[in-house]
């Protein structure tokens, strides 16, 4: 398996389980009717989330371990190779030597030049070789340097990422076992403290400000989603609540009809919703849910 699977896996695992959970038991905003399913969440969401903690640590381990292994064995087979080069340019320059030694001999023999200077000659040129191959040999180790380098510093980086993944997810789970809108927003300016942008928080944050009755806040923070991501649903329908409870009734349901367009789980949130108090007797809005009620 490549490298890069392993914490990219994590990753997509941590970032879309909460949506996951929503997507399979999603929870209505700012609802108090059905007590007995929220108790039942709540006693559920350790299990899931102790699940994907200890996988997160076990992809961590089993990333350490590859990518230690593979830098002894990379390191050890080119040590390998090295040194069988360096055997064979031995064995090379050595019968090369004496190639040339016994040519030389047999031409200082004839007369044509000295021993000395077959000598000199023959020890020029096997210093040359020799000075090529180290040469050479010396650029690759340095190449290889660089890669073990290179790998290093991208097992640092996963390393932190994961610790980050990690203390994200223990504030999350930190939010969703605040009791006051207060102490969720405090853990949610945490989380973007460590990850600047973070929509699904911001999103959040703006379902605790519509708990708190801020209502213009809450549009704030929704606005600064849809900024980014135009489609997203949960901001489009915590917009649509504030707008409700400010009046507008005709951006409420226009912000909900895409809420629902963009996940059709909302339409049985929004058929218990609260906020849409205001939006009872509208037919438009008994349009959007009535496919959820039926």
């Amino acid at each position: 398996m490549p490298r890069f699977i392993l914490p990219l896996l994590a990753l997509l695992l941590v970032t879309f389980a909460p949506q996951l959970v929503a997507a399979v038991d999603p929870q209505p905003t700012a609802t108090t009717d059905v007590v007995t399913h929220s108790d039942l969440d709540l006693l559920d969401r350790p299990l899931i989330e102790r699940y994907i903690l200890d996988e997160l640590k076990h992809l961590r381990s089993e990333q350490q371990d590859l990518e230690r292994r593979m830098t002894v064995d990379i390191t050890d087979r080119e040590l390998a190779v090295a040194d069988k080069s360096l055997n064979y340019a031995n064995v090379t320059v050595t019968y090369f030597f004496y190639i040339i030694a016994g040519v030389a001999s047999l031409i200082a023999f004839i007369g044509w030049q000295s021993l000395r200077e077959i000598k000199t000659n023959t020890a020029k040129l096997a210093a040359e070789q020799l000075q090529k191959i180290t040469e050479q040999y010396e650029n690759k180790f340095k190449d290889l340097e660089r890669d073990l380098k290179r790998k290093s510093h991208i097992i640092t980086k996963n390393n932190r990422e994961i610790e980050i993944i990690n203390e994200i997810h223990t504030l999350w789970l930190h939010a969703q076992s605040a009791q006051t809108p207060e102490q969720k927003i405090s853990v949610y300016n945490e989380i973007l403290s460590i990850r600047p942008g973070d929509l699904e928080a911001v999103t959040y944050k703006a379902d605790a400000a519509m708990e708190m009755r801020e209502f213009n806040w809450a549009l704030s923070l929704c606005n600064r989603v849809l900024e980014v991501d135009g489609a997203n649903a949960h901001a489009l329908y915590q917009r649509a609540c504030a707008f409700a409870c400010l009046r507008q009734e005709d951006r409420a349901l226009s912000d909900l009809e895409q809420a629902i367009e963009n996940s059709a789980s909302f339409k049985e949130v929004a058929a218990n919703e609260a906020d849409f108090a205001n939006l009872r007797d509208n037919p438009k809005f008994d349009v959007l849910i009535s496919s959820s009620e039926s």
